[in-house]
């Protein structure tokens, strides 16, 4: 069997903004100040975001899906962190030769192939992987909620194997998942969900290590005026 990295991504789970999909510098900033912006924007609209972006039904069995559809190494390793640029390590730690990874961005870089000459970061990990041939396949399993499509990738899907798929029914079952990865992705997930996120976490049942990842304070109810006005200027 083949032995695989599995990464989970978890905006995979939670329906997003268009104009939330660009690529962001992932820092303390971003983690946090971007969401009271985005929050304090939406009041400002009369939308309440803790409202409307909530997790979606897709989590409903996920632990259960993939336990049914793939084998696990007995000596199976899991990790959590904030970037998603940590799996690109933990499939060259580990020598997996294939990477299947629920997300709602590809990870394969972004501006064509010229992006995997930049620095390794989390936009870019996967086109990195196949690109330095540290694995020989990526598996991508979009969320239903992503902005993306295949063809967007057209000169990395000629050059690389990479196979595209809507569930985890249609994956194939000849992978050993040797390592597992759950990443927080900050940047486009909401602190009022990071909750759920330790629980989704705890509904794998198996030990994990955190690497590099803050808890999030959100305060919102606590916001001053002129807190709203820094965040709306400055985040």
């Amino acid at each position: 069997m083949v032995r695989s990295l599995l990464t989970v991504d978890w905006d995979y789970f939670i329906p997003s903004k268009k104009e939330w999909f660009f690529s962001y510098i992932e820092n303390d900033k971003n983690l946090t100040q971007l969401w009271y912006k985005r929050y304090i924007k939406g009041k400002l609209e009369g939308e309440d975001l803790e409202n409307t972006i909530k997790v979606g039904k897709v989590i409903k069995g996920f632990w259960d899906k993939i336990k049914t559809q793939f084998e696990f190494n007995k000596n199976i390793k899991v990790f959590v962190s904030e970037s998603h640029k940590v799996a690109y390590y933990l499939a060259k730690n580990f020598e997996c030769s294939e990477v299947i990874s629920f997300d709602a961005h590809s990870d394969l870089g972004y501006g064509g192939l010229p992006s995997l000459d930049f620095e390794l970061n989390c936009a870019n990990w996967l086109g990195k992987l196949l690109k330095e041939g540290i694995v020989k396949r990526a598996n991508i399993v979009y969320s239903p909620y992503t902005f993306e499509k295949p063809s967007d990738f057209e000169d990395f899907n000629n050059l690389y194997n990479i196979q595209y798929y809507k569930s985890v029914k249609e994956l194939p079952k000849e992978n050993l998942i040797g390592v597992i990865h759950i990443c927080r992705s900050g940047i486009w997930t909401p602190p009022w969900l990071d909750e759920r996120f330790e629980k989704f976490i705890n509904e794998l049942g198996l030990l994990f290590k955190k690497i590099a990842i803050k808890e999030r304070k959100w305060e919102v109810s606590k916001l001053s005026y002129a807190d709203q006005i820094f965040y709306l200027n400055f985040a």
